[in-house]
């Protein structure tokens, strides 16, 4: 079942969310669980058009998706719009649906609890266009996006990850 929360929801259960992105984030470096449930998420969660999303199995939390409005003075927004051209910027930077995390503890990947996850989250938002950034090589989670009809709009930003946007008011091609 996919609960969409609101601020005070998602910050309730900020530790059981941070269970599930160590689980889910551990193998690439040690995600800082504590960082992420008592500065990450209440930061975040503060941004307009806040979205959280919750899987639960059996009354416990498996996996999560989250993003915010984005707009230019944001971190993730200025690093991102510093990478790019400007005209690329000016037509993605700014309204945008910023996805921040996708996580699914790693028992329950591999069952389209991602797929799930980013179509609810995806339902029914104001925003037109979407951003996120993931990794550049052959992981589960680009696959997903592509399969999602996402983009790549600049496959190595130079860190590491490629940036990916779906225009929602476009016809999705797979």
């Amino acid at each position: 079942m996919i609960d969409v929360l609101d601020r005070n929801a998602a910050l309730a259960i900020a530790p059981e969310l941070a269970e599930v992105f160590v689980s889910a984030f551990g193998y690439d470096e040690e995600p800082d669980g504590d960082r992420f449930a008592t500065e990450q998420l209440p930061t975040h969660a503060d941004r307009d058009g806040f979205k959280l999303v919750a899987a639960r199995s059996e009354g416990t939390v498996v996996g999560f998706a989250y993003g915010f409005t984005g707009q230019r003075g944001q971190w993730w927004s200025d690093r991102v719009a510093n990478a790019i051209s400007p005209e690329l910027a000016a037509e993605w930077i700014g309204g945008h649906f910023e996805v921040v995390e996708l996580a699914v503890q790693v028992e329950a990947q591999g069952n389209g609890l991602g797929t799930a996850l980013m179509e609810e989250l995806m339902r029914d938002l104001p925003n037109r266009k979407a951003l996120l950034t993931t990794w550049i090589d052959d992981r589960p989670a680009p696959r997903l996006y592509r399969r999602l009809g996402w983009q790549v709009l600049v496959p190595d930003l130079g860190w590491g990850s490629a940036l990916y946007g779906l225009d929602r008011g476009m016809p999705v091609s797979h």
